[in-house]
């Protein structure tokens, strides 16, 4: 049964109702005594009403902590009440985000984790701002790696992709994301991410392929995309080209090979040795370069070198600034087929381009002999006709920077490929300027830099991938002409048929280019694809374009972030987002990134299991924008106490505040405000203060809110909660509720309970949004969702000497509680003090004696206040709380003076013996001249230190034995 609270204004039922005002927590009377306060826990046997479970939220009441399986019955219950939907009537500006699309193959990893409670954080604030809020979620259709596990499990089965048409094969990638493609959304929303999951994207839906579509005929018909044949990065494996993001460097032990080059026309000792990670290029060597101001081969400039292995191919001796004289002998194989940089030095000077790789990895018929070779079977094969030549100088081990595919792993080669590009300093210009006119603010601000310096060098992008999974280039060529000069752009193969009869003749007939667009390119078109472009009557697109955020990690600024605001800018003449947010990466608790390989990686949803999603999402949040975050268990085991403490704070709340059907109570607290100065002055002392710090606190929060400082929200909110609300104004509310006949004082400290405690909820919801909405629906008479709520006010009213004057009540209860440590006073032993001070001091601290006694365990019909010294001043331990405040404690309430003299005698000498033993040790001279310099150090250091307590024990005796004196 449960049981009803009275009305607050009721004095004879709060005297005499035991649930309301049970003996367990009154203070009574030891004896004949009225100096002792006992107070216990709270034992309830039953609870109010509101203890009952309610519409899926568990509450303090009934249950000892929070429930993290409750998480996902929350979730469910803010998706099911359409909460995560931006509420236009609301007016203003909307704030709109747009989640970086998460790879539909992925699992979900702490980069993952991070974005989410960072965009999370940023979401749930505008909401409760009172802004229309959209967080547009979707996923991308990850053209390589979703084809790779197709691959994988068609393998399984004995089954090649080249054994299926592509429809064939596409009909199954379409049919296993059907079947697997929810896992990474599921898994987000296990985070809190409150999307608008009914505007929910793949960059393979209809409409984001129309935009697509439309995206490349526009720059098509403008000149911005044109078909060549330029080196990219090529992956055998998978057989076809891959952006540099798909490309990660690995440091790698190889051979730096030595080789002789002979010069046409010289004698024998006339050769250039070349030093290369790779001889089984050099059939595609077209050149040999050496320093223009290398003197050791000026003689050489001119003339021609015989390219060994190759019957006597010539390839001419050049002078370039771009060799470097120190590297291996100065000389330079140039191989512009199979080396970025030789390429583009290739081009500046003309020289031809040969390629001697097939595409799956082989060596083609350019090598001669050594055609069909796999390229490191090749390359061993090579060096050893090399020493069998005499034209191997030496071999030597040689730290490589290894290029390899992200998804296969295998070794990416530089190949020269006929390919699709945009052609990109006309797009660069417009995004330069727009972070130059401030149109576009990068947070962190030393993000610009890097942002500029990309696009101000940036080359053309090749957006074709040999693919059968993605957005197939919407190109159709003439049957039984060339590609390259007979091909029409449409949008579609109709209107493709028809552009084609038009230009080459009716009997043509066409087909479509067989390559699919790079992923990037479809999700540089995500702020506005995801709205409605290219229908820009479509009301999301009217309404929510541009967007507000970006945030992403600043790994990707260049391949997606950059690339956004270039197309953004080009198809809406707007910048697609007015700010981009840059996180950093997680890092193991030793500042290792994060791999299989190490072991060290850790998994979000096992660490929501044990820890909680709250507790993770404040620990991510804490980290400064751009830096990488270092990941520790102890972290998260302190944020997972943090949430306990919240719980435990909210069960303290609960049951002191008037039951649900209490509705008289319930609007005596509905009315009380503190949003006036009068108001606030009218509280005491310690409502004053924390009132005030919870206004400061508002204010300081919405601040770093409004300017993406989220560590700065989490600490503050932290240290408040836990260092003022919890430690010490609940601590000091006590002396309030259940040690006070007022009951006006005990109904204005239930009042500013709720108050604090609703208030610092709604700060900390945008990061622990669930167990602040468990809290919030826990406390009677909620009439909206937490989520859903108003922001608190800010410009509240302060009192700042009301602040001040509070400290000094907390520097005397630290400086008290210090001394009962120092003399080992029992904890539940009562003593005297008398508060010496000046008279405004005295006014403000003496007003809160019950308050002073129960935090300072006072015996509090001898707390005494005076202007004067005490007479036992002799006698008393002396504290200096702050300027102009001091207390004096008799000692003789303390300990037992003989008792204590005589324990302190003997920790004395152990002390000394310590210190003898130490001394002894630094006067040997085989000590101090044979051991090591920080050992010797490490024992001065010690022998300091003991020194340093002797004097003090010794100074407390003779504290001691002066008060044994004076009472003589």
């Amino acid at each position: 049964m449960a049981f009803s609270r009275p009305s607050f204004f009721s004095p004879r039922v709060y005297r005499c109702n035991p649930f309301l005002f049970p003996t367990t927590f009154r203070s009574y009377w030891s004896g004949s005594s009225t100096s002792q306060w006992k107070f216990k826990r709270l034992s309830r046997k039953s609870f109010s009403a509101m203890a009952a479970v309610r519409g899926g939220f568990i509450s303090p009441e009934t249950s000892k902590s929070f429930d993290f399986t409750a998480e996902e019955r929350i979730y469910s219950w803010w998706e099911s009440q359409g909460l995560f939907k931006p509420n236009c009537d609301c007016g203003g500006d909307p704030f709109v985000i747009s989640m970086p699309p998460p790879n539909v193959t992925g699992a979900l990893h702490m980069g993952h984790a991070m974005f989410v409670t960072l965009e999370d954080i940023m979401v749930r604030y505008s909401r409760m701002k009172g802004r229309p809020t959209l967080w547009i979620p979707g996923t991308d259709h990850a053209g390589i790696a979703t084809q790779l596990v197709v691959e994988r499990l068609l393998a399984s089965d004995g089954i090649k992709r080249t054994d299926l048409s592509r429809e064939e094969f596409t009909s199954k990638v379409w049919k296993w994301k059907a079947k697997y493609g929810g896992a990474i959304t599921n898994q987000i929303k296990r985070l809190g991410a409150s999307c608008d999951w009914s505007r929910e994207h793949f960059t393979l839906d209809e409409q984001l392929s129309r935009a697509v579509v439309e995206a490349f005929v526009s720059l098509h018909e403008k000149g911005l995309i044109y078909q060549g044949s330029y080196m990219v990065n090529w992956s055998p494996k998978l057989q076809t080209a891959v952006s540099d993001l798909e490309v990660e460097y690995s440091e790698e032990v190889g051979s730096l090979y030595y080789i002789k080059y002979r010069v046409a026309g010289g004698s024998r000792s006339d050769f250039l040795t070349i030093a290369t990670t790779r001889p089984e290029t050099l059939f595609g060597d077209v050149a040999v370069a050496v320093h223009p101001e290398d003197e050791r081969y000026a003689m050489y400039v001119g003339r021609q070198a015989i390219v060994p292995l190759t019957f006597g191919r010539h390839v001419p001796i050049i002078a370039d600034k771009y060799v470097d004289k120190e590297f291996g002998t100065g000389v330079l194989k140039i191989s512009p087929g199979h080396d970025h940089n030789d390429y583009l030095l290739a081009r500046k000077l003309g020289l031809p381009i040969l390629n001697v790789m097939n595409k799956d990895g082989t060596v083609n018929d350019v090598a001669g002999l050594y055609c069909g070779l796999d390229r490191f079977e090749a390359r061993k094969k090579v060096w050893s006709d090399l020493e069998e030549t005499g034209l191997a100088v030496k071999k030597e081990s040689y730290n490589l920077r290894v290029p390899r595919s992200q998804r296969g792993g295998e070794v990416i080669e530089p190949l020269v490929s006929k390919q699709w590009f945009v052609e990109m300093e006309p797009l660069a210009e417009k995004a330069l300027d727009a972070v130059k006119r401030g149109k576009l603010t990068i947070i962190p601000e030393r993000f610009e830099k890097i942002y500029n310096h990309w696009l101000s060098n940036i080359k053309d992008w090749c957006i074709s991938r040999q693919l059968w999974w993605g957005h197939r280039i919407p190109v159709w060529y003439i049957e039984g002409k060339d590609c390259e000069d007979y091909y029409v752009v449409a949008r579609d193969e109709s209107e493709a048929l028809t552009v084609a009869h038009e230009k080459y003749g009716k009997g043509v007939k066409i087909y479509q280019d067989p390559d699919v667009l790079d992923t990037w390119f479809s999700s540089a078109l995500w702020p506005f694809s995801t709205l409605g472009w290219p229908d820009v009557s479509a009301e999301d697109f009217k309404h929510f374009y541009p967007t507000t955020v970006l945030e992403t990690g600043h790994d990707i600024l260049f391949f997606w972030v950059a690339r956004m605001v270039m197309m953004g800018i080009e198809f809406t003449g707007t910048v697609p987002f007015s700010y981009v947010y840059l996180h950093g990466l997680i890092r193991d608790s030793q500042g290792r990134k994060m791999s299989k390989t190490l072991g060290n990686v850790i998994d979000p949803i096992d660490t929501i299991k044990q820890f909680g999603t709250d507790a993770l999402r404040f620990t991510l949040a804490l980290g400064t924008a751009g830096q990488d975050l270092n990941l520790s268990t102890e972290r998260l085991t302190s944020n997972k106490a943090f949430t306990n403490k919240l719980w435990n704070a909210g069960k303290f709340v609960l049951q002191n505040l008037p039951d649900e059907s209490d509705l008289p109570g319930w609007e005596n607290l509905s009315a009380f405000k503190i949003d006036t100065e009068e108001s606030l002055l009218g509280l005491p002392l310690t409502e004053r203060w924390v009132v005030s710090k919870l206004h400061e606190l508002i204010d300081d929060v919405t601040s770093s809110y409004d300017k993406f400082f989220f560590g700065d929200v989490g600490r503050a909110i932290y240290d408040f909660f836990w260092g003022e609300f919890a430690d010490w104004y609940i601590e000091a509310s006590k002396a309030r509720l259940y040690a006070t006949e007022d009951l006006s004082i005990t109904y204005v400290a239930r009042a500013v309970l709720l108050y604090v405690f609703e208030n610092v909820l709604k700060l900390l919801h945008p990061f622990m949004p669930y167990v602040t909405e468990a809290l919030w629906q826990a406390l009677p008479n909620r009439k909206s969702a937490l989520i859903v709520s108003s922001w608190p006010n800010t410009s509240l009213p302060r009192d700042a000497k009301s602040v001040k004057h509070f400290e000094s009540l907390q520097s005397l209860t630290r400086a008290i509680r210090n001394a009962r440590a120092d003399y080992s006073v029992e904890p539940a032993k009562r003593i005297s003090a008398t508060i010496f001070a000046n008279d405004d001091i005295l006014k403000h601290i003496s007003s809160e004696k019950q308050v002073l006694a129960l935090l300072s365990r006072l015996d509090i019909q001898n707390v005494h206040f005076t202007d004067s010294l005490p007479e036992h001043v002799k006698r008393s331990v002396h504290l200096v709380a702050g300027e102009g405040l001091e207390a004096y404690l008799p000692l003789a309430d303390m300990v037992d003076v003989s008792t204590e003299l005589n324990r302190l005698s003997k920790r004395l000498s152990k002390m000394q013996t310590e210190y003898d033993t130490l001394v002894n040790r630094l006067k040997s001279p085989n000590f101090v001249e044979k051991a090591p310099s920080d050992v010797v150090k490490g024992v001065q250091e010690k022998a300091a230190e003991a020194e340093e307590k002797i004097t003090l024990m010794k100074k407390r005796l003779a504290f001691l034995e002066s008060t044994v004196l004076v009472s003589d």
